[in-house]
């Protein structure tokens, strides 16, 4: 049986569109995805899981029952925001305790899991200090400790951690997702940074307008975007026309679909067996971090190759250079 089951679900306000025919099955211990732009619903998912907001048609089920008459406190599901929301008057245990304590479980009960969930969290050092004494990104290890210790069925993030810097944050996903791991605990988070989606998900679900453009592991999501969308929103992907792929390769390759991608990564400056050759003038070159990228142009068409950064690696601008591609990275669109 599937955790959390979406059939169907659309939202509408007056004659604007949030979702339009969401189809989910999350599988029990999970950890789900949903990426995609600013204004695609993302967010409006989890309120509708979550009960804050009512799906104007479709059907949601957590645990095999039916959520339609279910108010939100009795869901069982937790909510993370990027808002960190902590009592500023509590100390980290306080904060952390608050719902066990709103439950009236036990005292020792209560300090057993709080110490528990502190402890996993890694604020064990912390757990007497207030919120204003803490950085941001332990009050949001505070956020996520206080959602986790009452055992929710489903935990949902609406980008916990966007608010972060990104060294902060990068160390937080890792954290995440071995918590999650740990506890075998069904999540779903809502994210515009695909990095974040490929580094903790078992699947994502990339979103556009209120639909589900493509659904996948991260494997599947990046090697094989079904759409021009997904390609572009995930790994900047050059996308070409079929007549611009067709000049690009020199018709070498029987050209059916009217659009292909092709990775950065994927254009090799030295040729394999089987690789189509690629003619083009290199432009700007930008180095960043391990990687360097490098925009080419041919036949009026621009695109970019990256390689990892090493003293070859350097393209003279204005350049002629013979590129390569292998055939299984040519991808035809729908």
């Amino acid at each position: 049986m599937s955790k959390v089951v979406l059939k169907d679900v659309h939202k509408q306000y007056k004659d604007a569109h949030v979702l339009s025919g969401i189809d989910m099955n999350i599988e029990d211990g999970e950890f789900v995805t949903l990426l995609g732009p600013s204004g695609c619903g993302k967010s409006t998912i989890l309120r509708i899981l979550s009960g804050l907001t009512e799906a104007t048609g479709g059907n949601v089920m957590i645990d095999g029952k039916d959520m339609k008459k279910v108010p939100p406190k009795n869901r069982q599901v937790g909510m993370v925001f990027q808002s960190y929301a902590l009592f500023p008057n509590m100390t980290v245990y306080e904060n952390v305790a608050f719902g066990l304590k709103m439950r009236k479980q036990p005292v020792n009960e209560i300090a057993e899991h709080v110490e528990k969930m502190i402890n996993l969290v890694g604020l064990k050092e912390k757990k007497e200090a207030f919120p204003h004494e803490l950085s941001g990104g332990q009050q949001q290890r505070v956020a996520l400790a206080r959602s986790l210790v009452v055992r929710p069925k489903v935990l949902l993030l609406d980008e916990p951690l966007s608010a972060l810097d990104a060294q902060i944050r990068k160390h937080l996903q890792v954290e995440l997702r071995t918590i999650q791991r740990e506890l075998k605990m069904t999540m779903i988070l809502v994210t515009h940074d695909q990095e974040e989606a490929m580094t903790v998900s078992d699947r994502i679900f990339v979103m556009n307008q209120g639909k589900i453009a493509q659904e996948g592991t991260p494997f599947e999501i990046y090697t094989q975007p079904k759409t021009e969308f997904v390609a572009n929103f995930i790994g900047r992907y050059n996308v070409f026309t079929k007549e611009q792929i067709e000049n690009l390769l020199g018709g070498k390759m029987t050209i059916l679909a009217a659009k292909y991608a092709i990775r950065p990564e994927s254009i090799q400056f030295q040729p394999q067996t089987s690789s189509y050759p690629i003619r083009a003038i290199a432009g700007d070159s930008i180095m960043n971090g391990n990687v360097i990228r490098t925009t080419f142009h041919a036949d009026n068409k621009q695109f970019t190759m990256e390689q990892l950064h090493h003293q070859s690696s350097a393209f003279e601008k204005g350049t002629e250079y013979q590129l390569f591609v292998e055939p299984k990275d040519v991808i035809a669109l729908s």
